[in-house]
């Protein structure tokens, strides 16, 4: 299954090609303006764009070059009833994907375009290959307090290793940058580093991406794909968020770090592959697994060398040489001279507790250097950017650092049941929830409680 663009202003064929590779099982959007669509695609997310080549006010060719001057790397097909030698060779020269004559039938309209499809993926992924190579420069860890001096300590040590790595700390400290950090100074560095992000998929969709599938596997599985293992073999592999992966499928992964072996979904041979794996995330573990969120076995296996990112408020004495960093590459980018912060204005930034860490930092210079005028960041620009969001973000880092909406959720219950004397119809109907749903978490609550007693029983 793809996403795809039909461009063309004859209301009659745009429906007729839009029908077709729908029934084919593609996502289609159709557009009888070629500036609309230029403007959607550009926005990213289609795997191929299906133009006319003749239309009114922009033509097809014209399309295919305003695209690419974006960026935009989707495959281009043009359609014509005109076709010349001319014409496609321009196309081409151009970068179009392939070129079709009016009329056409459906299976070679479908032939062409899941061609086109298999193109923008292989070309997405040897790029995500690429950029693995040139990413993760350790010098760009920017810092010279004890905290990142131990750090970078940690990586010359932990870096030459095979071992899998955990990195814990809050969101927006780096962990990422740690972990490309890592790899760059091990010696997998020429080989390439591939991330997943475990949390943004479904648990069918991070198996697929993981180990990959063959075709027919699942529905819109209509060909071989390899996962992140076989491509990231003889490098690195970065499991962001490795806490929100299913529990059926850390079983999978579990092997796969042990033993160096998988199989693709809907596969049954077994392929070995060389993958080093690093890991984040923004949870403390040791609690999931009491929790039974997380499998013990695999906690082990991941934290053999474990790595604490410290949050902003611990290394204070950085927040100049970061803010400094943050604001030379926003003018680099924009083009604007570098702003000057005000000495006052520097004073509250570093006396500032910083809930969002480095990513709240590297926000606020970015909002500097677009609205600050006058090149100067003094103290009353900046403090109220500051204690507009704080008690926002002193929420938000309770919540990270482990004060989960479901304890809230679990304290106000509990709460709510004092106050009924432990009735809990009169409970529930005051939350507005049903006597069932109540019951279920009271015994879930009660369920996990005697599960943390028997296991520090256990380990006592």
């Amino acid at each position: 299954m793809g996403r795809i663009c039909v461009v063309d202003d004859n209301e009659m064929l745009r429906e007729s090609v839009a029908e077709t590779l729908t029934r084919d099982d593609h996502a289609v959007s159709t557009f009888a303006d070629p500036v609309e669509a230029l403007r959607v695609v550009r926005a990213g997310g289609y795997d191929c764009v299906l133009t006319d080549l003749k239309m009114p006010g922009m033509d097809g060719v014209s399309l295919l070059r305003e695209l690419r001057s974006a960026g935009c790397e989707a495959s281009v097909i043009l359609m014509t009833a005109f076709g010349t030698v001319d014409s496609a060779v321009q196309a081409m020269k151009l970068g179009a994907f392939d070129y079709v004559q009016k009329p056409f039938d459906a299976d070679q309209l479908c032939m062409v375009v899941d061609r086109a499809i298999q193109n923008a993926t292989l070309r997405s992924e040897n790029e995500a290959l690429r950029r693995s190579l040139t990413d993760g420069d350790p010098r760009s860890m920017v810092g010279e307090s004890a905290a990142m001096r131990v750090l970078r300590e940690t990586i010359s040590r932990i870096a030459p290793s095979n071992n899998t790595v955990l990195v814990q700390g809050e969101s927006g400290t780096g962990k990422e940058l740690l972990a490309r950090a890592i790899h760059s100074a091990s010696p997998r560095s020429e080989r390439p580093m591939l991330c997943l992000n475990c949390a943004a998929l479904s648990g069918n969709l991070l198996e697929s991406e993981l180990f990959g599938h063959e075709r027919g596997a699942f529905t819109g599985a209509d060909r071989m794909r390899k996962g992140r293992f076989e491509l990231a073999d003889g490098g690195t592999l970065l499991l962001d968020e490795v806490s929100e992966i299913p529990l059926p499928l850390q079983a999978k992964l579990l092997r796969v770090l042990q033993e160096r072996q998988f199989e693709r979904v809907g596969s049954s041979i077994t392929r070995s592959v060389d993958v080093r794996v690093i890991a984040t995330t923004n949870r403390g573990l040791a609690d999931w697994v009491a929790r039974k969120r997380f499998r013990e076995d695999l906690y082990f296996r991941l934290s053999v060398l474990p790595v604490v990112m410290p949050p902003l408020r611990e290394r204070r004495e950085d927040v100049p040489l970061l803010v400094d960093y943050f604001l030379t590459r926003a003018a680099t980018r924009t083009g604007r001279p570098k702003l000057r912060v005000q000495d006052q204005a520097m004073r509250v930034l570093c006396e500032y507790d910083w809930p969002g860490n480095i990513r709240e930092l590297e926000n606020l210079c970015e909002r500097a250097s677009v609205l600050v005028q006058d090149g100067v960041l003094t103290s009353p620009i900046v403090t109220p950017w500051l204690s507009g969001l704080r008690r926002a973000e002193t929420l938000e880092r309770e919540l990270r650092s482990g004060h989960l909406m479901e304890d809230m959720e679990r304290q106000l219950i509990e709460k709510t049941l004092r106050e009924c004397s432990g009735h809990r119809a009169k409970t529930a109907a005051m939350l507005g929830i049903g006597v069932r749903t109540l019951g279920l978490k009271l015994k879930q609550w009660r369920e996990e409680a005697q599960a943390k007693a028997s296991a520090y029983k256990l380990t006592g």
